[in-house]
């Protein structure tokens, strides 16, 4: 099994800057890909980044050129760095990780507002 969990969420103002943690523990080693969703109020959930385990990344359009997936393999943590921020960025943000099934973080809140 795999376990998740996220932090580095919180207010930002549009504009300003964030950086996402997930820390991942258990059968790490089976991971393959590693993905950062995000969910807002009555929205589907959509795909953000993702990063294989060779270290290739991919970005959904709207966040593109703004956002940043990475990892450190010697602390399992996986992150998602969030530069100039919007408003419509606002939602919960989760990572997902991909064996043969595939793992949740619970969640942490991004809110963008002046």
């Amino acid at each position: 099994q795999v376990q998740l969990v996220e932090s580095g969420g919180g207010l930002v103002q549009p504009g300003g800057s964030l950086r996402l943690s997930c820390a991942a523990s258990g059968n790490i080693y089976l991971i393959n890909v590693v993905n950062w969703y995000r969910q807002a109020p009555g929205k589907e959930r959509e795909l953000v980044a993702s990063i294989t385990r060779g270290g290739s990344t991919n970005y959904a359009d709207s966040v593109k050129g703004r956002f940043t997936i990475s990892r450190d393999n010697a602390k399992n943590l996986f992150y998602l760095q969030m530069n100039s921020l919007k408003p419509e960025d606002t939602a919960v943000y989760y990572c997902n990780a991909i064996t043969l099934l595939s793992y949740w973080g619970q969640g942490t809140q991004v809110t963008v507002s002046s």
